[in-house]
């Protein structure tokens, strides 16, 4: 099968991420031949050459982009894709009409707005919610199809924890993501405050980050909260970590829950739909209700007395990501989707 994988998105981000996972798995199978079309992005671009996939680089620019729709047509001109599967709305916007030539799918890890894959043949969100948000919108319940998300399980090296001026003992709580409202880390600041000795890493970049180191000089507890940035290397933080704290208002999936279960790393999350979607409460992770810093200070702090419980919950963790999130199983369902797809448009 001839698969054509298209990312228009941001340097850094929980789909693009998982663009480059997919990819790179599709890559290699014996049954795929692939090529991928990005928004010019050097290092994106090195690190999927450097897997050896074939990647062609366009603008996916604004109003007065001229040359990624040529670009793009000349692409599918080239390679004859059986499949053209776009992420978000920027690259399915830019996808030429298909007309036959090939099956549109068009990839959504969001509540976006449908108006930009009017065009395709199907939609596949990566949570039963989102699939659910497709069919209310007005979209064909037939085309709306779920596939979820899949993270790395190899085992790595931990960060150490004295290059991030952390003492060894000390219990050590993790968060990922943007610096974002939606991420809700100021939750998680304040519940700090209520912990003894607890340091925090959240590693990530975004419009908070002022806000969020002045709340944390304000609430005392600077010298336990360390700022890391974006950081690529997410196996080895959590390797080093005690628990993994998700305390956003809004996720749709909860990619970190994932990678921490892969990791064996306990989980806190709260309540959104993407956490409140794959844990069960105190089983393979623990839930607490949103904005309510005493309650996630309550759960992180049973976690760290509780260690017989703690390596339970993260040892079901491990059991719910190989079951339903593993590469195999996750590689396993696009495939039996796109031949499926496939075979019905041709047919």
């Amino acid at each position: 099968m001839r698969i054509l994988q298209v990312m228009a998105g941001a340097p850094h981000g929980g789909a693009e991420i998982f663009f480059e996972r997919l990819s790179c798995a599709l890559d290699a199978r014996e049954d795929v031949q692939q090529r991928v079309l990005i928004r010019r992005d050097a290092d994106r671009a090195a690190r999927l050459s450097g897997r050896h996939l074939d990647v062609i680089e366009l603008p996916f620019g604004g109003a007065f982009d001229f040359v990624t729709g040529s670009g793009f047509r000349q692409a599918v001109d080239d390679f004859s894709p059986h499949v053209v599967l776009t992420w978000m709305n920027r690259a399915t916007r830019f996808c030429p009409r298909p007309k036959g030539r090939f099956v549109h799918l068009g990839r959504l890890g969001g509540y976006y707005n449908l108006k930009y894959y009017r065009h395709c043949d199907y939609l596949i969100g990566n949570t039963r919610a989102i699939v659910d948000y497709m069919v209310a919108e007005g979209w064909p319940q037939d085309r709306a199809h779920y596939l979820p998300n899949f993270v790395p399980a190899e085992r790595v090296k931990p960060v150490p924890r004295s290059s991030l001026q952390t003492e060894k003992d000390m219990p050590l709580l993790l968060a990922l993501g943007r610096l974002h409202d939606n991420k809700a880390f100021d939750v998680l600041l304040s519940a700090l405050a209520k912990l003894q000795n607890a340091v925090l890493w959240i590693a990530g970049d975004g419009p908070n980050e002022k806000a969020l180191r002045q709340q944390a000089e304000d609430l005392e507890i600077a010298s336990r909260v360390r700022f890391l940035g974006w950081r690529g290397d997410t196996a080895a933080l959590l390797a080093a970590a005690d628990v993994l704290v998700c305390p956003s208002r809004i996720e749709p999936l909860g990619n970190v829950v994932l990678e921490a279960w892969a990791q064996r790393v306990p989980v806190v999350a709260s309540v959104a739909v993407g956490p409140i979607a794959l844990i069960q409460n105190q089983v393979n992770g623990m839930l607490t209700p949103i904005d309510d810093p005493d309650a996630l200070a309550n759960a992180i702090n049973y976690v760290i007395d509780n260690p017989a419980q703690a390596n339970a919950m993260a040892a079901a963790g491990f059991k719910s990501f190989e079951a339903d999130y593993s590469e195999n199983v996750v590689t396993g369902q696009y495939m039996d989707f796109l031949n499926e797809v496939v075979t019905a448009c041709v047919a």
